[in-house]
């Protein structure tokens, strides 16, 4: 999907909310909360002590040497609930990762940042991972000094008795209220949902995912779908043992999400489908590791076809079928929804000949932001702007590659014209990697706050 993709832990730290009853790890397994410890990146992380610049820098040597490009990084920090951490630790944590991409210390986070976006590995995105519940105001703006671009919220479920039962310690609306402020400050939002989970059903299952793009509280960017696993050690373990629950088997979770998928939109992006548990970890559930496929099968067996971003995007389409890229097949797509009290606009450049997406940009009016640089006048933002397919080094074009080609100027310049003739403002805010912020500037923006900003003339 044009970057590599770095998965740092944090150490072992209890939720506070104490453990919900599905969940492995925690500091008794010396493992982050919800995670076995067999999983790549919990294995790096325990190898290297959980120290985050020793887990960067393994990272990319191990990219590097199979022949990965790591100019632009994704910086995904998992393990626990992350923004419920002291500050001082959020902060240690995250330099420690862009000083690792640097190959060189900074004194402190804001000169780390600063390095990092004329460095050889720019951080292009930086994603937390943490419960609605800790994705409070503060949380959200702590997140954004620290870099973040993206939150994964542990969902899990929109329905309060499930919650109750598999005692997550947060309420559906802790869930509504945290993807509202994201988006409004300029966040991508994903989710993580948990088929399979004590109280639901099939029909339930099938249901969640009418309303989660349906209601427009919820309509996430992205999502994971995590089949509900038995792993030993959980409370789930002794209810599975007792008779008291059975698991998904392979088969009905095939069924299930290839229905589920129906449901997606074509503005959404299923970002994972199964957790990277080890199978002989699981006591009971669905072990197959290329459960994604399995339910691509199911649907082309029976005439239908996933619509989300990333089956649809040129870098995974190519691995299937040949694509052939002709500027003269290439156009704009828009679609406009109302998501979270606000309009959403997913601009995307598409060949609709051959069904496939090169890049999209999204585009939010906002209405109701907390921040202070987003409240001085009225204004949109753009969340995300992404041009796919295989990484190309910065300053470099191919031929046959899609990056650096001109289809980001493209959507910006659509971007802002919806801004200024559509919607009647001045104003185009982007929320940017700090490992982006080059590329931008270039195009007109200027630091705002943290974000950067432009004034749009007619």
């Amino acid at each position: 999907s044009g970057v590599a993709v770095v998965a740092i832990m944090t150490s072992p730290e209890s939720c506070p909310h104490g453990q919900c009853i599905p969940c492995p790890g925690g500091p008794k397994n010396n493992t982050p909360q919800s995670y076995t410890g067999y999983e790549p990146a919990a294995m790096r992380a325990l190898l290297n002590n959980f120290d985050p610049y020793l887990q960067t820098r393994n990272r990319l040597e191990q990219l590097e040497a199979i022949g990965h490009t790591t100019d632009k990084i994704d910086l995904i920090l998992m393990g626990g609930t992350f923004t419920s951490r002291i500050s001082e630790y959020q902060e240690w944590f995250v330099k420690r990762c862009i000083d690792a991409l640097n190959n060189k210390e900074s004194a402190d986070l804001n000169t780390a940042k600063k390095r990092n976006e004329k460095a050889q590995s720019r951080c292009i995105g930086l994603t937390v991972e943490t419960r609605p519940d800790w994705f409070r105001l503060q949380n959200v703006d702590q997140s954004l000094y620290l870099g973040a671009t993206r939150v994964e919220l542990g969902i899990q479920t929109i329905y309060d008795d499930i919650l109750y039962k598999i005692k997550r310690g947060h309420t559906v609306m802790d869930s509504v209220y945290a993807t509202k402020i994201a988006k409004e400050s300029g966040l991508k939002v994903c989710y993580h949902i948990m088929p399979g989970l004590p109280g639901s059903n099939e029909q339930r299952d099938i249901d969640s995912f009418r309303f989660i793009f349906g209601d427009s509280r919820f309509k996430p960017d992205m999502i994971k779908i995590y089949p509900t696993l038995v792993i030993e050690g959980t409370a789930l373990y002794e209810k599975w043992k007792s008779g008291e629950y059975d698991a998904l088997t392979t088969k009905k979770a095939i069924k299930l999400i290839a229905k589920m998928k129906e449901y997606v939109p074509e503005w959404v992006r299923i970002q994972r489908i199964q957790r990277d548990v080890p199978a002989n970890q699981i006591v009971s559930g669905v072990k197959k590791s290329n459960l994604r496929q399995l339910v691509e099968q199911e649907m082309e067996e029976h005439g239908k076809r996933c619509r989300c971003i990333r089956c649809r995007e040129i870098g995974h389409k190519s691995l299937k079928e040949p694509v052939y890229l002709n500027d003269e097949d290439i156009v704009f797509s828009v679609q406009q929804y109302t998501a979270s009290d606000g309009i959403e606009i997913f601009l995307s450049l598409e060949n609709k000949i051959q069904d496939t997406i090169i890049g999209y940009l999204r585009l939010r009016d906002i209405n109701f932001a907390h921040r202070f640089e987003l409240r001085k006048e009225p204004c949109m933002i753009i969340r995300e702007l992404k041009v796919l397919g295989r990484e190309i080094p910065i300053g470099q074009k191919t031929d046959r590659g899609i990056q650096h080609r001109g289809y980001g100027k493209e959507l910006i310049r659509e971007a802002e014209r919806i801004c200024l003739e559509d919607f009647d403002k001045k104003k185009l805010f982007v929320l940017s990697g700090m490992g982006v912020k080059e590329y931008y500037r270039k195009l007109g923006f200027s630091d705002d706050g943290v974000y950067l900003s432009k004034y749009l003339k007619s």
